[in-house]
């Protein structure tokens, strides 16, 4: 069976301990309105926390990182809750992007706009090629995109343990060349992650899994969209920071 990328889907969905005497099989329109509920729930957050919070709510935002991984990693392993706790994912998941986006809008304006445009301008055309069946999905294709997300999850620890014993990995934030070439093989990782994505959800309609696992794709969509979102906004942004230095 196909695995995702996605650390939210597991091949243990489809296996044969799946109960599915008398459920209505998952389908792929049901999927796109679950996934849609969930991003206007998001956005919807986004947009509050951006126009009420203040800039100095840091334990808000703190609050609402942690709050949105303890429930994704529930969610995680206990996917009949996801018609419940996807949509709460999705509220404070909203409010850590609306702060960030607000944060970085307000250094570089009209920087979220773009970052949205190039995020759905990449999941409708990795869609496109993945319905066109120009990305095969295959094994080595699978470890690689498997690995590579797990060399960057090391790379992370890495960069925030080395800046707690006060050791920060500067270029990984600036704008320099060596910061962009590593925000763009990241973003071009979360896009991969996304065919894996559609690829396991399509298995999953095929091998007809309850109704209910329209929301845990759903859910698993929304973490690899932010996760893309957020990985453009930074690209961009060190994509300006070099500007502004070049000009000068």
């Amino acid at each position: 069976m196909d695995r995702s990328a996605n650390p939210a889907l597991r091949d243990e969905l489809f296996g044969p301990g799946e109960d599915r005497a008398g459920a209505k099989p998952m389908t792929i329109r049901g999927t796109i309105d679950k996934t849609l509920v969930l991003l206007a729930i998001a956005m919807v957050s986004a947009v509050a926390a951006w126009k009420f919070l203040p800039a100095d709510a840091i334990p808000v935002i703190l609050v609402s990182v942690v709050a949105a991984f303890v429930i994704g990693f529930v969610t995680s392993f206990y996917t009949a809750w996801s018609p419940v706790t996807g949509p709460v994912f999705a509220v404070f998941e909203g409010i850590f992007l609306g702060a960030f986006s607000g944060a970085a809008e307000a250094l570089y304006p009209g920087i979220v706009a773009q970052a949205v445009a190039l995020t759905f301008a990449v999941f409708v055309l990795l869609l496109l090629i993945f319905r066109a069946r120009l990305i095969r999905v295959t094994e080595k294709f699978r470890l690689i995109v498997v690995g590579a997300m797990g060399a960057i999850i090391l790379f992370y620890l890495a960069a925030i343990v080395l800046a707690f014993f006060g050791l920060p990995l500067g270029f990984v934030n600036e704008g320099g060349w060596p910061g962009i070439v590593i925000s763009v093989i990241i973003v071009f990782v979360a896009s991969l992650s996304l065919v894996l994505d559609f690829d396991y959800i399509e298995q999953g309609v095929t091998n007809g899994l309850p109704k209910r696992h329209e929301w845990y794709a759903a859910f698993t969509l929304l973490v690899t969209l932010v996760w893309l979102y957020l990985e453009i906004v930074r690209l961009l942004m060190k994509i300006r920071m070099l500007a502004q230095v070049l000009r000068r």
